[in-house]
């Protein structure tokens, strides 16, 4: 059967997730993956499996998942992308639906991911445009912030930093990239800041404990010097309460040359990556 890939952007404030979420005797909760495969059921009039990238938690915004599924042969020259932004609410839409090998996976052909976190800096009001997606945590040193960045780079056992609720079988992750725009020292008046990490893989929760880590240390609350025995530790209750989802968008999901994507210093096994 032809595989389709869809790229998918979707405010999160509304749904439980990506992952369908059955109730013993009750509709399903509403998430991003089940309104999906209702959307798809329409066209095909049957129930088909959507797979995704990453399980987004509730609340956290995507403006690049990617997902897929196998498709009959008679339907794999119409307009997916059309067929299904038709059908599903404006809060969810295909940025793009093409069809790719049958040996891509969503989840397991992914070799990195990208998330981007804003803060909004003021506690006094947010803009109503920007509060469903940001944390108003107040005034932040970017500067130790910096300094506690810098910890959290390179490949780590992030057991401590990971929330409960998933089984793996490895907890060790690298962090290629954490950055923050603007950057530097923050201009006058500069109230909204946007965290970037990037990995081979996320945990359950792990960006949004890495953004409640960095707060912490930017609100004077932990000495960035701390984060390496946080790592160290293992263990999650020494580690500062979880970042809000609000603020958290899924920016893009990285694969291979088997899309005839060349992706620069890739980890050469994809892991089982959770979010």
């Amino acid at each position: 059967m032809p595989r389709l890939k869809l790229t998918i952007a979707y405010v999160g404030t509304q749904y439980h997730g990506w992952q369908t979420q059955a109730r013993k005797n009750a509709a399903p909760l509403p998430t991003i993956q089940n309104i999906i495969e209702d959307a798809v059921e329409h066209v095909l009039g049957a129930r088909t499996h959507v797979h995704g990238a990453g399980r987004t938690d509730a609340g956290v915004h995507a403006e690049a998942q990617v997902a897929h599924l196998d498709i009959p042969e008679s339907r794999a020259g119409m307009d997916w992308q059309l067929a299904l932004n038709t059908l599903l609410p404006r809060d969810i839409r295909i940025a793009e639906a093409v069809l790719v090998p049958s040996a891509f996976h969503a989840q397991h052909s992914a070799i990195r991911k990208t998330y981007e976190y804003r803060l909004w800096l003021s506690r006094r009001y947010t803009p109503p445009q920007l509060y469903p997606f940001v944390w108003s945590c107040g005034p932040v040193d970017v500067a130790r912030m910096d300094e506690a960045a810098a910890a959290l780079l390179g490949t780590h056992d992030f057991a401590s930093l990971k929330n409960a609720g998933t089984d793996l079988q490895s907890t060790v992750r690298t962090v290629l990239n954490v950055s923050r725009s603007p950057a530097g020292p923050l201009p006058e008046g500069c109230l909204e800041l946007t965290w970037r990490f990037e990995a081979d893989g996320f945990l359950k929760q792990m960006v949004r404990n890495m953004m409640g880590l960095l707060v912490a240390v930017g609100q004077g609350k932990l000495e960035s010097a701390a984060i390496r025995g946080i790592l160290e530790s293992r263990d999650r209750r020494v580690a500062p309460l979880t970042a809000p989802a609000c603020g958290l968008t899924m920016k893009k999901v990285w694969y291979g040359d088997e899309e005839g994507e060349r992706v620069e210093n890739a980890a050469p096994e994809p892991m089982n990556m959770v979010e």
